[in-house]
């Protein structure tokens, strides 16, 4: 879910002004203000003895409820708590009642400013000088797991762990959907990206393999002649990145992720993706790609793809486009998006699908103002347990889904009725699939109700296609840099750059335009970039235990 950011617009200037203040306020931390000293110990005297093989949960005998303030650095979170089924449950089971903030980066820099600390923080990028100076203001969850519950650490993976560790040789900080190694080994992680086709125009044009330059261009041409009705070719908006033209198409390629020395490889000018970036160009001068889908915003995508307007698309995920999907495969169950193999390497590389990888997405502490920090390290271990996971995707067994022989689940017909019929009344009630701190997409494995029948077939075909992207995490240079300066005018201008490529007006065009940029890396320290990236692409790969 984290990706290199590659706009710089007004947004980008109020999160890096953003950003700036906090690296200024958390310098400070370690003063007087921002919850900077600790709490004095919990005594666990006459509430529980930690035991390595319980979760302390199930062994606190603290009768009083445990109030706990929980601040979610995301305006859109949902601050309920204890009324639906899952936080009502969670609410029972640890004896907590949770008083859930919301804010954006200024009320978060605000807490750092002042003594008002909350008890948890969730924050989203990991990247942040909030994070990165989480030893300041947050308790190592190690420490914690070590005097109040163990148990936590058979919950918690410990490639995660690893990755989050601080110089200090702590962890503090624990996102959701965080994969590792293994998740992609098991092969429980679905892919999220296909090139997908509908069925109609398949059959009309006689399933026709489009893995070729040559056989791409011949396609799109008799997509435009056969059906002048539809956009032969579509892509994901062009926002601040590249849609799903940038990495995705480089990852649907095999681009490689480093050169054969270890050290960071500038895929934009990889031989074997340029030549598709050709490709799509000439398929943009005979007419097989529309100005319009540049100009659409996400809205406007997503209203053609409910409308089934592309014959193709190059689709980055496919989750997030399931609804949509499914909204024309309801209405038009013949027509149906199906997913391909559609372009391929021209050097023979294989796809190297991304996912989410291991640094994940929510990443939630545990503050030095912590009331009771034995009670939180117990709510990390409960819902990273598979009781917890279960109970966060599917509710509670018996009330809410029921479990077959093969160990996959189902919701009940009831609660299965309100989530296709009524989403508004199914969150407020249940709000499985929606409270998802430390969330994993193994879990989803085991439901065919966790996702729409519109991307099965997509998911199906993406098998055996995933490969992680662990090193590339986290590569880019520290914020307040002249490399970090640097890489953002870069970036930018390759955000222009690429799109002039494909709608360039001839080869001379497209030559002039690549070698603009070619020299504008030369002449704003590209080299020194690299050099940034690669160093943070070793220390990786000893995270990671990579050779």
């Amino acid at each position: 879910m984290f990706k290199m950011n590659k706009g710089f617009g007004k947004k980008s200037m109020t999160l890096c002004a953003a950003l700036l203040a906090a690296a200024l306020v958390v310098t400070g931390c370690g003063g007087s203000g921002g919850g900077s000293k600790a709490k004095e110990e919990v005594s666990l005297e006459n509430r529980y003895t930690p035991d390595a093989n319980t979760p302390a949960w199930q062994l606190d005998t603290k009768e009083e409820m445990t109030e706990l303030t929980w601040y979610v650095n995301a305006d859109w979170w949902n601050t309920d708590f204890g009324n639906d089924v899952v936080t009502k449950k969670i609410k029972e089971d640890l004896n907590i009642n949770i008083k859930f903030i919301t804010g954006d980066d200024t009320k978060l820099n605000t807490f750092f400013a002042g003594n008002d600390m909350p008890d948890l923080i969730t924050t989203f990028d990991s990247n942040s000088a909030v994070v990165q100076k989480a030893s300041t203001w947050a308790l190592p969850l190690n420490e914690l797991a070590e005097k109040y519950d163990p148990y936590f650490n058979k919950a918690a993976a410990a490639d995660t762990l690893n990755w989050f560790k601080l110089d200090d040789g702590n962890t503090y900080g624990y996102p959701n959907y965080s994969n590792t190694q293994a998740d992609y080994d098991n092969g429980t992680i679905p892919a999220k990206t296909a090139f997908i086709i509908r069925k109609d125009v398949y059959e009309a044009l006689g399933q026709p393999s489009i893995s070729t330059p040559e056989e791409f261009k011949s396609v799109m041409g008799q997509i435009k002649s056969q059906f002048p009705d539809l956009i032969p070719f579509g892509f994901n908006s062009i926002g601040e990145g590249t849609g799903s033209l940038g990495d995705v198409f480089q990852d649907f390629l095999g681009v490689p992720l480093e050169t054969e020395n270890g050290e960071f490889y500038n895929r934009n000018l990889d031989e074997d993706y340029l030549a598709w970036l050709k490709t799509l160009n000439e398929s943009y001068r005979e007419g097989g790609i529309s100005d319009d889908s540049f100009a659409d915003d996400g809205p406007a995508f997503e209203e053609k793809v409910k409308a089934g307007k592309y014959a193709t698309m190059l689709l980055d995920g496919t989750p997030q486009q399931g609804g949509n999907l499914q909204i024309f495969m309801t209405a038009n169950p013949d027509k149906a998006y199906m997913a391909i193999d559609g372009p391929k390497s021209t050097v023979g590389n294989e796809p190297k699908l991304n996912q989410s990888g291991i640094t994940g997405w929510m990443i939630s502490f545990i503050t030095k103002n912590c009331k009771d920090p034995a009670k939180a390290i117990q709510i990390f271990t409960y819902l990273l347990s598979e009781e917890g996971q279960m109970l966060m995707n599917y509710g509670i067994e018996g009330e809410t889904y029921t479990k077959n022989a093969d160990g996959t689940v189902q919701f009940t017909p009831e609660v299965k009725e309100l989530q296709l019929n009524n989403a508004d009344q199914f969150k407020k009630e249940y709000r499985m699939g929606e409270f998802m701190f430390f969330g994993h997409d193994r879990h989803k494995a085991l439901s065919a109700d966790a996702l729409p029948e519109s991307i099965k077939q997509m998911q199906e075909w993406g098998k055996g296609k995933l490969v992680p992207h662990f090193i590339l995490e986290n590569i880019n240079p520290d914020q307040g840099t002249a490399e970090a300066r640097s890489l953002t005018a870069i970036n930018t201008t390759w955000n222009t750059a690429m799109v002039s490529l494909i709608r360039s007006k001839s080869e001379a065009e497209f030559a002039k335009t690549l070698d603009a940029y070619k020299k504008f890396l030369d002449e704003n320290g590209w080299e020194a970039i690299v050099k940034v990236r690669t160093e943070k692409m070793q220390a990786n790969k000893e995270k990671l235990g990579i050779k």
